[in-house]
């Protein structure tokens, strides 16, 4: 499991307070105090969350604990939270070809173009992105609807045809999902 990495950012007094309860809690702690500092910090790790005393408007990933005191059992629930948020944020992006999937908004985006889809499209398009090979219309309709039977219906070439007509529409993109002689395949 990657390590969760809590960055005290100019809140000396909360870094000291953590940094004695450290061995018990589940996360790293580690101390910036300037903005060089910081951006070091960030580079060298993948997880993290910067609490601070304030709110700075240049950085993210960011719980700003404005009203001090705080218990201090509240302080690590709060951070377990933000810790989990950034988990999930994190497992709902991904990433197929130049494109970035949120799953959570069930959008595609591409250079500052965004795309709303349906949550059967997203199935699609995940379903397609996993395979190196063609997938074919029967593979789908089991995979992506569940179907059982051989029934003759034509709901995967109409739902693939919609979805490459809106691609087409907003990213000027003819070739994201292809069609092979035996299914259909994003590259």
């Amino acid at each position: 499991m990657l390590t969760q990495n809590l960055i005290v950012y100019k809140f000396s007094k909360l870094y000291h307070i953590l940094e004695e309860l450290g061995l018990d809690l589940n996360f790293k702690i580690l101390f910036a105090d300037n903005v060089n500092s910081l951006n070091e910090k960030i580079k060298n790790h993948n997880i993290y969350l910067i609490v601070s005393d304030k709110k700075y408007l240049d950085i993210g990933n960011q719980l700003v604990l404005s009203n001090t005191p705080i218990n201090i059992s509240k302080l690590i629930e709060k951070i377990n939270i933000e810790f989990l948020k950034l988990q999930f944020n994190s497992q709902s992006h991904i990433i197929i070809n130049h494109y970035i999937i949120d799953l959570n908004s069930r959008n595609i985006s591409k250079n500052n173009l965004k795309l709303k889809l349906t949550e059967k499209e997203i199935k699609i398009i995940t379903y397609l992105s996993k395979s190196q090979k063609p997938v074919s219309i029967n593979e789908l309709e089991k995979k992506v609807w569940s179907y059982q039977s051989e029934i003759e219906t034509h709901t995967v070439e109409t739902h693939i045809y919609r979805l490459r007509k809106k691609i087409l529409n907003i990213f000027k993109d003819n070739e994201f999902i292809i069609s092979k002689k035996n299914g259909y395949q994003i590259k």
